[in-house]
């Protein structure tokens, strides 16, 4: 089959990138990326590509490259889905707060709302392609509301999971460790395996193009973000007892790092894992796990979730119990409010629980972050918290300088590892700051030596 329009339901953080260097590889296929969310399409259109919705590193320069070129973003979903011979279905899946699964299973509503209005909109055959993270099987329920729309239409079902890290999507794009790519195991099915294979096959060399069945491709991806996860849960546990023991977490995780059986990627101790997969994927397994009555299996993976709660909320006692066992009244800055560093991505940051921590502890937090928004963070302690929002406007506020973050502050957090906190001058920060002076630096990325040489006490994870 010859792929003329590609169509992808979801702008979002997957949608948006993986759409613009799909575009920008293939100019004779016109992509469209649709979403209801009219805000979010306006910004992708803005004519300063600089406010696009999402920042990574080089994503602007791809989306001016293509965009108007043959890459849309639009609201006109009904439009693109009847033109597209190929749909990704890109939407959120987040886990679910209501009903059987409460806490723990992925929320599929809006899969199956794509999956209907596909159903309904298509006149011709398809391929369907899962480009959100799903509980395995999950083609199979999209298979039977697509096969059951009256059309006569023929759909092709596939799994083709995103595997990016925030803050290096595009570069995860354009030199990916693999592609994977499940289908079914017929003729149909393999033609349009073939045809998704030959879309990544402009610029992704054969052999990392990886194709499976499609249940294999579902569950690869869950178990990819959990083997992950638990790098950075084990590494956390052995910090606790490094702390304990007077040695180093970072030159323990050297040490085994050199070995070439565990290699050193994530084994980097802070005050814990966030992002929009890793904690939602495991509990998505973990119910999974309990579905099929394998209890023994999900309280495996349920520990790595216990350990990263374990590591923020023992970060945020710390600064409770350094700060003379009270933080009330009690100024204290945070730099970083991201997951992770170059990504404006909050989901799950854990600067958003220590901030819950040290707010029900009546500390006047004081934030800044060089790309996030103070909406957005209000907005991620509104959902956390139950408690009247207008204390979580009370008890902190954003600035856009981290010289007035930290004044008058009693302690700094560090929570994102920004790299331009390295750069600041500690010295000009140190005499701003009522004395004395802590660092508490969740993301282990400063200097202890010359902090302490300052005059700050310095405080770091698994040291």
């Amino acid at each position: 089959m010859k792929i003329k329009n590609i169509c992808c339901i979801g702008a979002g953080y997957v949608g948006g990138p993986t759409m613009a260097v799909i575009a920008q590889k293939c100019p004779d296929i016109k992509v469209t990326v649709v979403d209801i969310n009219t805000d979010r399409i306006a910004a992708w259109n803005d004519e300063n590509v600089e406010n696009i919705p999402i920042y990574e590193p080089g994503l602007s320069d791809v989306v001016a490259e293509a965009r108007g070129r043959n890459l849309f973003f639009s609201t006109n979903v009904e439009k693109a889905i009847d033109e597209a011979e190929m749909i990704f279905i890109s939407v959120n899946t987040p886990t679910k707060t209501y009903g059987i699964g409460k806490g723990m299973a992925a929320d599929l509503k809006y899969i199956e709302l794509s999956a209907r209005q596909i159903a309904s909109v298509a006149k011709s055959d398809k391929i369907i392609i899962e480009k959100s993270t799903l509980p395995v099987r999950t083609a199979e329920a999209i298979k039977n509301i697509l096969d059951n729309s009256g059309n006569g239409v023929n759909f092709q079902i596939l799994s083709n999971p995103e595997f990016l890290a925030e803050g290096t999507a595009v570069e995860n794009l354009l030199n990916p460790d693999r592609v994977l790519i499940g289908g079914e195991q017929t003729e149909e099915g393999e033609k349009a395996v073939q045809a998704l294979v030959n879309i990544y096959a402009r610029w992704i060399p054969e052999d990392r193009l990886l194709t499976t069945n499609v249940w294999s491709s579902e569950l690869s991806k869950l178990t990819a973000n959990a083997f992950l996860a638990q790098r950075i849960s084990s590494i956390n546990a052995m910090s606790e007892l490094c702390e304990m023991t007077e040695a180093d977490v970072d030159e323990v995780a050297r040490a085994i790092g050199s070995d070439s059986r565990i290699g050193p990627k994530f084994l980097k101790a802070s005050v814990g894992f966030g992002g929009s997969c890793f904690q939602k994927d495991i509990l998505n397994l973990i119910y999974i796990a309990q579905s099929y009555g394998l209890q023994e299996v999900a309280d495996y993976w349920e520990q790595v979730i216990i350990m990263n709660n374990h590591q923020r909320n023992r970060f945020s006692r710390n600064i409770v119990q350094t700060l003379f066992n009270t933080v009330s009244g009690k100024k204290i800055a945070f730099l970083g409010w991201a997951f992770k560093k170059e990504t404006n991505d909050t989901r799950e940051s854990a600067a958003i629980y220590v901030a819950d921590n040290l707010i029900d502890e009546q500390a006047d937090i004081v934030v800044y972050d060089p790309k996030v928004k103070s909406e957005q963070m209000y907005a991620d302690l509104d959902y956390l918290n139950s408690r009247d929002e207008n204390i979580n406007r009370e008890k902190l506020t954003v600035v856009n300088d981290p010289y007035s973050a930290c004044k008058d502050a009693h302690a700094i957090a560090i929570l994102t590892e920004w790299d331009e906190f390295k750069d600041y001058d500690w010295q000009r920060i140190y005499d701003g700051m009522m004395k004395p002076a802590f660092v508490f630096d969740g993301r282990n990325i400063l200097d202890k030596e010359k902090l302490e040489e300052i005059g700050f006490d310095y405080y770091c994870i698994g040291k």
